[in-house]
């Protein structure tokens, strides 16, 4: 293998936890509920998942713990801002602190320990062929996973009636509620996908892309894949796009550093976050509001009221 094809391949691994947070969040921000608890529910995925798959030996068994970890928190949060109508912008945050810090309590255990790598899905022949071969046919399940969630959610959100339905309820809550539709019940199962997408995310991270568990490994991943939801203006093949730029900054970093180009390694770090403020600086700029965004988008919804 060479070198360039071992950058392409790390940024394909970077890049698919950030579409698969992002993907989650769109139908959330879709439905008209703004959730900043994605960094939470992704570190409690993480943490929850390479706790269950050490514990049980089993990579299946974490995936599904990482998930459910995301559900629950999804929940949690459903409840501050469906049921008690609370600040979406606040319950977010407040999401995020307590999934961090709970998060470092429920992994403390299994700092140091490793898991063995997950084996790519190997397509014969066609993973043979040069320099494409292994970046598109000899990647793991995630990473096909992830594409097809992309498609799955464009065709559903485009093309289906209760895609049309959860699209009505967050541009006008109000006038859906009138029409009869399920406000509530629609906002409450895209809130639970946002989390179960985050949780899946967070399971990547420490089953797949570090294979450990480290307190606050997430790094701000969850609030670049928020970033990506506006900088796609909200339509899932633009959030794949973001997704792998976001990837590529994150990985040119980590060889620039290598590289010792006499730029402090502060600096190149934080490289990927300001790429993120440059992309949503540029958008507003260019655009004077964010287009795409649902009408009803982090507003509180009471029936009747």
């Amino acid at each position: 293998m060479t070198t360039f094809e071992a950058i392409l391949l790390t940024i394909v691994t970077a890049s698919t936890p950030l579409l698969i947070a992002a993907l989650g969040e769109l139908v959330s921000e879709r439905a008209g509920v703004l959730n900043l608890g994605v960094e939470g529910m992704m570190i409690m995925g993480a943490a929850c998942s390479f706790a269950a798959a050490v514990t049980f030996d089993s990579t299946v068994v974490g995936v599904l713990a990482g998930i459910l970890a995301g559900v629950a928190m999804a929940a949690l949060f459903a409840l501050a801002v469906l049921g008690f109508a609370a600040n979406q912008v606040g319950s977010g945050l407040a999401l995020t602190i307590f999934g961090i810090g709970l998060s470092g309590l429920i992994g403390a255990p299994f700092v140091g320990a490793r898991r063995d790598p997950i084996a790519p899905l190997d397509i014969p022949v066609l993973s043979d062929l040069p320099v494409v071969g292994r970046l598109f046919f000899e990647q793991d399940l995630f990473v096909y996973g992830s594409i097809a969630l992309t498609v799955l959610i464009a065709l559903y959100l485009g093309r289906t009636r209760s895609g049309l339905t959860l699209r009505s309820i967050g541009e006008n809550h109000g006038s859906a509620h009138g029409l009869g539709l399920p406000v509530l019940r629609v906002r409450f199962l895209a809130i639970l996908f946002g989390g179960a997408c985050a949780g899946l995310a967070g399971a990547y991270l420490s089953l797949v892309y570090t294979r450990f568990w480290a307190p606050g490994m997430t790094s701000g991943r969850g609030w670049i894949a928020l970033a990506l939801v506006v900088f796609a203006a909200w339509r899932p093949a633009w959030v794949l796009v973001g997704a792998y730029i976001f990837g590529t900054a994150t990985v040119l970093q980590l060889h620039a550093q290598a590289a010792q180009f006499g730029v402090p390694s502060q600096a190149l770090s934080a490289v990927p976050y300001l790429a993120t403020i440059l992309a949503l600086l540029l958008l507003s700029l260019r655009r004077g509001r964010a287009i795409g965004a649902p009408g009803s988008l982090g507003v509180p919804f009471v029936p009747d009221r």
